[in-house]
């Protein structure tokens, strides 16, 4: 009975990275911020503005918005999570913010392509990415509660792939069924089930709302079967009190190098992966030309390899730990994010490549970056998964919880950075390859500071 019942809540618990995927794969990524890109291009166009500026000016705006997103997560997220430790009102403060997901997801709706309100869409992305961040907080503090420590690696990935099957499910029918192409077909050569007009881009607009009812469906079993965490001492606790203890921990960490490094380096590898996601199907829209079909199928095989690597990543991180992991996956990366800055239409790595189709319709540029994407998706997602399980090894056993709300703190500090560094040498550049480099220095900041990180250091964590 008791096993069945841990079954359940393991269950339970993976479903949160199922449900909430589509906001990552489909609205943030691969369909809905090339969509923002392209409406807002369109309307810069038809006010005088040249076609490479105004691309540029767009990628800026969306850097602007999950810049602030970042900064509002940065500075609430600690405070939220002191809270929640204190009070043991995790699942409450996830309810609240499962509801932030589903109103900003559901207003994506209104990005009407001849109407376009760039603030508005963009307030309500922010609206629902805030709430995609903070409830994704409140979910990763069960991690230790679901098996022990030596198990928690696979776990761990098992759930992250879980997460990617579930964005590659709903991108897959995305794309076969609403995402619509210039021509206003769905990758099935038809327009838009249900009778969605192609021509008001109603079949991309409906992904939102979409988002926001698979998101409420799946996470009933979350609800169903996750057990509250047990607070012998819970107690009602004010902001005043939250931000005093965050205060009080903030201090201590200088007596905790191991671990203070450990969240330095997450601090910059997430940003910078991060970006790169968010980033990746504007730069394929505006460097490349690709339309929101070709970026949503370059989707699809990242995370065709993101439910792969990210299974056999967990089994690397219970035999290995998590640490070699994580520097190998920073390495790839660093090399994936140099190789795309290196593609354009008509080079590769600066040698001059034909423009003519060489699989299908896909130039040499255009296998160039699938290849990248499949390993972003792939290492990106056993990256992630390993930060998690690091986070457990570093702290004892009578702190997990505290650690985790440091590990959320760490991983949205400074989650304005990068996007904020990339609108900013965008627009000094006017160029979207320029604008894409402060990734890696990001990525060679959180390696560099991993060499400090004592895995299981209890002395040091």
């Amino acid at each position: 009975m008791k096993k069945a019942r841990g079954r359940r809540q393991l269950y339970g618990w993976m479903m949160f990275d199922w449900a909430s995927q589509p906001y990552n794969t489909l609205l943030l990524t691969f369909i809905f911020g090339p969509y923002f890109a392209e409406i807002v291009v369109r309307h810069k166009v038809t006010l005088g503005m040249s076609e490479y500026v105004a691309k540029a000016e767009a990628q800026s705006l969306w850097a602007v918005g999950l810049a602030l997103t970042g900064v509002l997560v940065a500075v609430s997220a600690p405070v939220l999570g002191a809270l929640a430790d204190s009070s043991g009102r995790h699942i409450r403060y996830l309810v609240y913010f499962s509801f932030c997901y589903c109103i900003g997801s559901s207003g994506l709706w209104f990005s009407a392509p001849d109407q376009v309100w760039p603030v508005l869409i963009l307030a309500f992305f922010m609206l629902g990415l805030y709430g995609t961040e903070l409830a994704t907080i409140f979910t990763n503090s069960f991690l230790p509660t679901l098996g022990n420590k030596n198990d928690l690696g696979r776990i761990s990935g098992s759930g992250w792939a879980v997460g990617y099957l579930g964005g590659l499910i709903s991108l897959i029918l995305a794309l076969l069924f609403f995402a619509e192409n210039d021509q206003g077909m769905t990758l099935l050569g038809r327009a838009p089930i249900f009778g969605l007009d192609p021509d008001l881009r109603e079949g991309t607009r409906m992904i939102g709302p979409l988002s926001a009812a698979w998101f409420a469906f799946f996470m009933i079993p979350f609800f169903m079967y996750v057990s509250p965490i047990k607070k012998i001492d819970a107690k009602r606790v004010s902001i005043y009190t939250g931000v005093r203890l965050v205060l009080i921990t903030l201090r201590g960490l200088p007596k905790r190098p191991s671990f203070l490094a450990s969240l330095g380096s997450s601090m910059f590898y997430r940003d910078a992966l991060n970006a790169v996601y968010s980033f990746g199907g504007i730069y394929a829209y505006g460097v490349l030309g690709w339309s929101v079909v070709d970026v949503g199928i370059f989707g699809i095989m990242a995370l065709v390899f993101g439910v792969l690597l990210s299974w056999l990543g967990g089994f690397a991180d219970s035999f290995f730990g998590p640490k070699p992991v994580i520097e190998l996956s920073i390495v790839i990366l660093i090399f994936t994010t140099i190789s795309i800055v290196g593609i354009t239409p008509e080079s590769i790595f600066f040698v001059r490549v034909s423009l003519d189709p060489v699989i299908g319709s896909l130039s040499y540029s255009d296998c160039a970056f699938y290849l990248c994407g499949a390993v972003l998706g792939g290492v990106g997602g056993v990256i992630q998964s390993a930060s998690r399980t690091m986070l457990v090894h570093q702290a004892t056993d009578s702190r997990i919880t505290e650690a985790f709300g440091l590990y959320a703190f760490a991983g949205k500090a400074t989650s304005f950075l990068a996007p904020a560094l990339i609108a900013f040498f965008t627009i000094v550049f006017n160029s979207q390859r320029v604008g894409m480099l402060p990734i890696i220095f990001l990525f060679i900041i959180g390696l560099i500071l991993m060499a400090f990180v004592k895995v299981d250091d209890k002395k040091n964590s």
